[in-house]
């Protein structure tokens, strides 16, 4: 029987002051001195904590530490001294999208590789814009058998990148159909290449080191490919090389080891994808679509030929359509572009891999059910490695998390830890779906409920289509 996929992972403690979202605020005037104070009794001993904390401590927002924000002491003060306030450099971090809870949940996540649960509860909404507005099906948890990470059934993540035949022949009980090449991968997340405001050389060969500690892929520009030092010529097998318009082929010597290889939509793409079969046949061949204006029907069109094994859609960071007034967002460009392919018959032939907008574990389920067979994952590595969005890179400035120079055992662990807790979480929705593999849950909308969608149904018929969300 295979080994059961497992992600190795090791708390990886933060290098800079933490940003919690609560901190009490303590007005001790008229302290009353009690014996039995209600600090001291903290359920999460974070007053005892804390001032260890903030011993060295040179800012005075690094102060507001890891409060659960439980409000026991603010309830229990005899004197009612006590207050619970937002950070306000919590408050600054994200840029809108990636809000300042994903970041702080991407870093205890990164930390800790643990889901974390907060002594709060959930304070967010129960709908919005984006995966906010779609909710899953748990209607299945309350089965012993599927439960998650402590279940007694196994729950398969992996996955398969390429085209597969529409149909086998078989011929005195041996099949006669010629099978095209296939990329298994044990869990969906591949790792995309961070935008060019975004990049980090050092990171490269860390993320390599990730890709092959996860057993999964990372893309790399051809441009950046001696950045990856020894990596290269011993992980071919985990890099997928990214080719622009203008760049030569790699070597034959590389392309004969790779597995996967990714160029970008052209008018010479079947051109492109000839020469590389050429040196070798078995390359699977993805090709890179931008989700602008046309993307979502360039995509359809190029799914239709049969050449076509893999195809990369891809929105902007926060998941949104390029050069759009009024963008859609990629999950809803995914679903329009897998419901085309449904209604064609051709879906089940080719691979969607869709990038962008994927920040956190439950919007990589939420993209695989509206059609993606795998989703990539950059930014929220980023923010794993304790990056605030704070604009500084993007903007020419230093980065106040000083990614530049963390050790390589802290990046890799922390980036490590965040998609093992994805792969955990995927298998929690999962369980509770009572979905027994990743390859079945892709386009199974029918176990998902979509706020648009309900909207329509119940109030449609009375009061027409809303105009605007």
């Amino acid at each position: 029987m295979p080994k059961k996929y497992h992600i190795e992972t090791k708390k990886i403690a933060p290098r800079l002051p933490k940003r919690g979202k609560f901190g009490i605020v303590d007005w001790r005037e008229d302290c009353a001195q009690c014996h039995n104070c209600v600090k001291k009794a903290c359920v999460y001993d974070r007053y005892r904590q804390e001032m260890q904390y903030i011993k060295n401590l040179d800012e005075f927002n690094s102060m507001f530490f890891e409060c659960m924000g439980c409000f026991s002491c603010v309830q229990k003060c005899t004197k009612g001294l006590l207050a619970l306030t937002v950070n306000p450099e919590y408050e600054r971090m994200g840029n809108g999208y990636f809000t300042p809870d994903i970041i702080l949940t991407t870093w205890n996540q990164a930390e800790t590789a643990g889901i974390p649960v907060s002594g709060a509860g959930y304070r967010g909404k129960f709908t919005g814009s984006g995966f906010d507005s779609m909710w899953t099906d748990m209607s299945e948890i309350v089965r012993p058998t599927r439960d998650g990470i402590h279940g007694r059934e196994y729950i398969s993540t992996s996955v398969d990148i390429g085209r597969k035949p529409k149909l086998l022949s078989f011929e005195n009980n041996k099949l006669t159909t010629t099978l095209p090449p296939l990329v298994d991968l044990p869990v969906p997340i591949i790792i995309e290449m961070f935008p060019e405001k975004y990049h980090f050389p050092n990171l490269i060969p860390m993320l390599l080191a990730v890709a092959v500690k996860t057993g999964t892929m990372i893309i790399v520009d051809w441009k950046y490919h001696h950045l990856l030092g020894a990596y290269e010529e011993n992980h071919l097998s985990n890099i997928i090389f990214y080719l622009d318009k203008e760049t030569p082929l790699p070597p034959p010597d590389i392309l004969k080891k790779l597995r996967l290889i990714e160029i970008v939509d052209s008018d010479r793409i079947e051109q492109r994808i000839n020469e590389i079969k050429a040196v070798n046949p078995e390359l699977v061949v993805s090709i890179r679509v931008e989700l602008d204006a046309c993307g979502e029907q360039r995509s359809i069109e190029l799914a239709h030929h049969p050449f076509i094994e893999v195809i990369h859609i891809v929105s902007d960071i926060n998941g949104n359509q390029t050069g759009a007034e009024k963008p859609k967002f990629i999950k809803d460009m995914t679903r329009i572009i897998h419901t085309s392919l449904v209604k064609d018959g051709i879906r089940d032939e080719i691979t969607l891999i869709a990038s962008g907008g994927i920040a956190l574990a439950e919007h990589m389920a939420k993209e695989i059910i509206c059609g993606a067979d795998v989703i990539t994952i950059n930014m929220p590595l980023l923010i794993g490695l304790e990056c605030r969005f704070c604009k500084n890179c993007r903007d020419g400035f230093a980065c106040p998390a000083k990614i530049e120079t963390i050790t390589a055992e802290y990046g890799i662990g922390r980036m490590t830890n965040l998609i093992a807790v994805w792969h955990d979480q995927l298998i929690e929705v999962m369980g509770a779906m009572g979905m027994r593999e990743a390859r079945r849950l892709r386009g199974e909308t029918g176990r998902a409920l979509f706020f648009e969608d309900l909207e329509e149904e119940t109030f449609g018929r009375h009061f027409g289509k809303r105009i605007r969300a």
